[in-house]
C-alpha cells in the first residue's frame, strides 16, 4: 500500500542515497577535526601560558590575579591559577585530542566567564566578545562531535568510540561550572 503523497518507484529503478555518509566516513572529516582541534587548542594553550608563565607578552599569575580582582572575582589569585591551568591543559588536551569532551568543557567554562565579563562592550574585538564566542563554539563543537580518528582518544579503548551523550554531559558540566563561578565567586 502506498501513500497518496509519494510516487511509487519501480523495483528496477536504482535507489538513490540521499543521506550523507557518517562523518567518520566522509573524506577529510578527520583532517578537518584535527585542524579545528589544533587551532582552538593551541590558541587556548598559548593564552593560558600567558597567564601561567608570562610567555608571549602575558601578564603572568600576578597580573592575571589583578585582572580577576578588577573584574570582581573573589579569591582572585586562586581564580588566576584555575584559569591559567584550565586554559593551558584543556587547550593542550584539545589539540592532541585527549579527553576531548572534558577539554572542550573546560574551555567552554572559561569562555563563558570571559563573555560574561565583556558583555555590554559590543561584539567586535578588542573589547567585544567575537573572539571568545568563536573559541567557545569550536570547543563545544568538538565536545559534541568528538575529536576524529587522528586523536589520542582514538588510542584509548574507553574513548575510542565517541558518544554524543558524553559530549552533551561535558557541555552541561562546563556550563554549570561557569554559572557557579559567575554566581558564587564573582561580586
Amino acid at each position: 500500500m502506498s501513500s497518496p503523497f509519494t510516487t511509487p518507484t519501480p523495483a528496477s529503478a536504482p535507489q538513490r542515497r540521499t543521506a550523507s555518509p557518517h562523518p567518520a566516513q566522509q573524506p577529510g572529516a578527520d583532517l578537518g577535526l584535527l585542524l579545528l582541534r589544533l587551532a582552538v587548542g593551541l590558541t587556548m594553550a598559548a593564552h593560558g601560558s600567558q597567564k601561567l608563565f608570562g610567555w608571549f607578552d602575558g601578564s603572568g599569575l600576578d597580573g592575571t590575579a589583578d585582572n580577576f580582582a578588577a573584574d570582581g572575582y573573589k579569591a582572585a589569585k586562586t581564580m588566576a591559577w584555575v584559569a591559567a591551568l584550565t586554559e593551558t591543559f584543556c587547550g593542550l588536551g584539545l589539540a592532541i585530542g585527549l579527553l576531548t569532551p572534558l577539554a572542550g568543557a573546560g574551555i567552554l567554562g572559561i569562555m563563558l566567564n570571559a563573555i560574561a565579563v565583556k558583555w555590554g562592550s559590543g561584539f567586535f574585538s578588542p573589547q567585544g566578545i567575537e573572539y571568545d564566542l568563536v573559541l567557545l563554539a569550536g570547543a563545544v563543537s568538538l565536545a559534541l562531535v568528538g575529536p576524529g580518528r587522528l586523536a589520542a582518544d582514538a588510542l584509548l579503548p574507553v574513548l575510542r568510540d565517541h558518544r554524543f551523550s558524553r559530549g552533551v554531559a561535558a557541555v552541561v558540566l562546563g556550563a554549570v561550572s561557569a554559572a557557579f563561578v559567575l554566581v558564587v565567586l564573582r561580586d
